[in-house]
Formats: structure tokens, sequence, C-alpha cells
């Protein structure tokens, strides 16, 4: 069975997690994906956060699945030969460099398409034209910037990262996109174009919720289903909102059984207007049905707080499971608070190859999260990282350099 994307060639010149995510998914997809990186250097993120001295971090080796690697020096006139022969040949490249820095290395847009004129140049920045452009970011600087921490934290707190790589990888998911669809359009029109994903929009697109809040606020002066809603007061910016859910259905993070010494022993209730009267028999409060201050949920957003402490006081008497098992079977809507142990030991995730093994030469075996997108026709394979420059050889030869060639250009240092 062919891979979906099988005879596509990236030319990946992206390093630590936005571009890298990108790159992955395509490699994963069944793209042949390329990944350029300096001799003896390579992706900073091989060194960084290290486990074991003197092996690919897991940093590097989470990011790289699938992928070849060659080292090159494109400073010196063989480099620039050789990486000249790779975009030829090649049907995208993908970079993250610092803004500017494609151009200073002299490969502009100009210079890529007077040599292929069907390549597509996709670019993860921090910020897209205006006056923060020629700003370098970084995942928490996105999430900043994208307004996700202004409106993630406790009602009183402060500001609040998410440690969800909404940033990076969040960007990484976006360009992706962004290629295929631009390969798509090529197959109609001939030519290749840029692509451009900002770090501050991919957030902001992520965030479009509290964008929404936003204009309901300016228009009405509350938001009702933020826990300032009655008591507190509203600014003219969208407040932080705890737990609160982002949706219509209030939801808020209760204590389960064992919270005293479990960080983790809590579960996220949602208390959904069709499944009203199921809460109340659950936790014992039939008399609610016919409460004028609780039988309509215009009428329970008065009285939120009230309402999760009642409800927490039958799930403290359960663990999450237990009371997760309670709760679907009425379809009430919540979900345990998973610790990444917890993650790493649902068989079922291994099961559907979101969660796999991977063996490497240095390293051994190690966890890592596949493929979160399946296509029935085209299942995902996770193939280890590259070893630095593991490729070189190989790639050359398949562009047509000989052995003495190949040679001369180790004896000059370009590879």
């Amino acid at each position: 069975m062919t891979k979906a994307l099988q005879g596509v060639r990236i030319l990946d010149f992206t390093h630590v997690q936005s571009g890298p995510t990108c790159t992955q998914l395509l490699a994963w997809f069944g793209a042949d994906v390329i990944k350029v990186e300096r001799a003896k250097v390579g992706d900073a993120t091989r060194g960084q956060l290290r486990d074991i001295p003197g092996v690919d971090s897991l940093y590097f080796t989470m990011l790289n699945h699938n992928k070849r690697s060659i080292t090159l020096d494109t400073k010196k006139a063989s480099g620039r030969e050789v990486l000249d022969r790779l975009i030829k040949e090649c049907d995208v490249l993908v970079e993250n460099f610092a803004p500017g820095a494609l151009d200073r290395m002299g490969i502009t847009w100009e210079h890529i398409q007077s040599i292929n004129p069907r390549m597509i140049l996709a670019s993860v920045k921090g910020f897209g034209p205006g006056p923060y452009e020629d700003c370098k970011v970084y995942e928490n600087v996105a999430q900043c910037t994208g307004g996700a921490a202004s409106t993630t934290g406790d009602e009183d707190g402060l500001p609040m990262i998410s440690g969800a790589q909404i940033g990076d990888s969040g960007t990484g998911l976006h360009l992706a996109l962004g290629i295929v669809t631009a390969l798509y359009q090529r197959t109609l029109t001939g030519r290749g174009q840029k692509v451009l994903a900002p770090m501050q929009d991919a957030v902001l697109n992520l965030c479009r919720v509290k964008l929404r809040d936003q204009q309901r606020l300016e228009r009405n002066g509350v938001l009702q289903e933020y826990p300032q809603y009655p008591d507190g007061q509203f600014s003219d910016t969208v407040p932080r909102a705890g737990n609160a859910s982002g949706g219509g259905q209030p939801g808020s993070i209760l204590k389960c059984k064992g919270w005293e010494s479990d960080s983790n022993a809590y579960i996220y209730f949602i208390v959904q207007e069709a499944v009203w009267p199921a809460i109340c028999k659950v936790i014992g409060e039939e008399s609610w049905f016919t409460d004028d201050a609780f039988a309509t949920a215009p009428a329970r957003l008065l009285h939120l707080k009230p309402i999760f402490a009642r409800i927490e006081k039958w799930t403290m008497t359960k663990s999450k499971y237990e009371a997760m098992e309670i709760l679907n079977q009425y379809d009430i809507p919540c979900g345990p608070i998973l610790s990444m142990k917890e993650i790493v030991a649902d068989e079922s995730l291994r099961q559907t190859g979101t969660i796999v093994e991977v063996e490497h030469p240095a390293r051994g075996k190690y966890l890592s999260v596949g493929n979160p997108i399946k296509l029935s026709d085209s299942p995902t394979e996770v193939v280890r990282s590259p070893l630095l420059g593991e490729h070189t050889e190989e790639i050359l030869t398949q562009l047509g350099y000989t052995t003495d060639r190949i040679e001369s250009l180790r004896a000059e240092g370009v590879i």
C-alpha cells in the first residue's frame, strides 16, 4: 500500500520544535524528508535536555522520526552546489530560521524559483508582516502574544502558560496543512508558492473562542458562564476563567477520592443541560428538578459555585475512574485528569499507535507520540530518528554524485 505523500520530497531546514513537528508529520504520511544539518553540530535539540550522555536527546528523537539526515556546509561553494541540486530535486523547502536568515544565506525566493519554479517555500515565523515581524519568538512568547496566556490561569492570578506546546507544535501543524494545500494547488497551476505560518497567528487561531468572548463582553458587559458572574466585576478585556468551560456548558475540575495525596485525583465535570436530571439523580438532589433556583440553565448560572461544591461532595467519595464509569452510564460529560504516567500505561493508546515504542541504536527503546491523524488507506509506521549525517552518502548518490566526488566533498569539510 502506498503512503499518502509517497513521492513528495521535502528539504528540511528546520530545527528545535515548530518546523520539525511539521516535517515529521509529512514524513509520517510518506514524504521523503531530508533533514539538512551542520556537520558535528546538527539540530540544537540533539544535545538539549539529554538524559543519556552522548546520545541524541528525547527532545530530538521524538520530533524527527521517519527522516533522513545529511550534513552540509552551505557557506562553501561546493556546499551551495549540493544545496542547489537538492532544491532542484525537492518539492518543498521548509525552514524556521530567524527572520531574514534565509535571504542572508543567499537562498532567496527568487533564487529558489530560478532553479525550481515548482518549489514550495514553507516558513514558520514568530509574527506576520507588521511591527514585530523581525522579532524572534519561542513557545511561551507565542502563547503570550497570541492571546493564550492572558486568558489562562486562575481568575485572580497571573497569566499562565499552557503545558501544551500550542506555539511550537501548534504552528507546525498549521504549516503542514498549508504545505499539503499548496501541493494540491500545484497540481492545478504547476507553480510553487510561499507558505507562511506565523506563531502568533496559529496561537490566536487556537484561541478563537476567546476572541468570540471579547466581542460578547464588549456588547453585554458580562460573560455569564465565567466564574466572575454574577458576583465579580468584569473589566473591558476577557478575564482568566480558571477551569471554567470555554463553551456554553458550565464545567469545573472537582476533587476525587485520594486528592490529598494524589495531585491528579480530579475529574472534569460538565453540567450539560440535557443531562441535568441525571446529574441531580446521581448526586442525590432530585429536589433540584423543580427548584426555581436550579431548574433551568439560566437560573443555574447564578448558582454555579454551590452546584459544583455539591457535586464535588459526591466526586470526593469516588476515585476518578469510578466517577467516570458511573457518569458515563448517564451520558454526563466528564474526564479524569490523567498524568503522563497514566497515559503511557493506557494499552488502548498503544493499540491505536498514539503511543509507540521505538528502537534506537544508541538509546535503546523509548516511548514517543505516534501520528495523531489516522488514515484508513495510509497507516503510519514510526521509524527512529536519523543519526547526524547518517544518510549523507545515500542522498548524494541519489543526486548523481560519484564516490570520488563524495570523498572530495568530505575532504573539503562540506559534508
